[in-house]
């Protein structure tokens, strides 16, 4: 299978790992979720991830719940530095190379976010798992996950969903809710869509970075919207 995008960033949620239970990590979920990685890096892809911390602690539901947001957003990028280790683990046990790294610096866990260092680490065909958002309060994984999409040079930012695309309103509570194939950055922010905040989709936008939104839960989804065929939201300029 040919691929459109040589290097790409994965973004999902902390919420994508936690399959059918409440709260946590389903390892079986990720496992299914690294397969599919394992698959487009077998395309010879290069790809990074970003992986929120939703499944395990929410900065923001913790600041509504009266803590100071910026002590709640670093308990946030900790979960996240978790995941990242359980993604982590679930690769290298299908048997590819990974490295975690993280913005906030933890050296005997992980290794500590280097731009150059990290380009290397694709460039040998890794996989890099960024962790701890972008090591400040105030920002979310997606704003991470496109600001690390723009310093590595990616083609493409992926935004793993439970649905296949972009939608005018939730279509699980909303039936006639419509699908669009594809927006401008414009349009998500002027619509207010809900995909990524605002912040990540002007990044986005600046650095010319498609965003590509399928839902991760369609075997061998991932490797189709690379190949350009699989079924998706695609966000670009007009």
């Amino acid at each position: 299978m040919a691929i459109k995008y040589n290097r790409v960033l994965l973004k999902c949620s902390g919420e994508a790992l936690m399959g059918p239970i409440p709260y946590g990590i389903d390892f079986q979920t990720v496992d299914r979720i690294t397969a599919e990685v394992k698959a487009v890096h077998a395309l010879g892809a290069q790809v990074c991830l970003v992986i929120g911390g939703g499944n395990i602690f929410r900065g923001v539901a913790g600041a509504t719940r009266g803590m100071q947001r910026a002590s709640a957003d670093y308990m946030g990028m900790l979960a996240t530095v978790i995941n990242a280790l359980a993604v982590q683990h679930a690769l290298e046990s299908h048997g590819v190379a990974t490295r975690v790294m993280s913005a906030i610096r933890m050296d005997t866990v992980c290794e500590p976010y280097i731009r150059r260092r990290a380009i290397r680490h694709l460039e040998k065909g890794r996989v890099v798992i960024f962790a701890a958002g972008t090591g400040n309060p105030f920002f979310t994984t997606d704003t991470a996950a496109a600001l690390r999409a723009a310093e590595m040079g990616c083609d493409a930012l992926l935004k793993g969903t439970q649905v296949d695309g972009v939608y005018s309103a939730d279509p699980k509570t909303n039936p006639q809710a419509t699908r669009y194939e594809r927006l401008t950055y414009m349009d998500v922010l002027q619509q207010d869509l809900k995909v990524m905040d605002a912040s990540a989709i002007s990044l986005a936008r600046e650095n010319k970075i498609p965003i590509l939104v399928f839902s991760l839960h369609e075997p061998g989804g991932f490797a189709k919207v690379l190949a350009g065929n699989g079924r998706c939201t695609v966000i670009e300029g007009s």
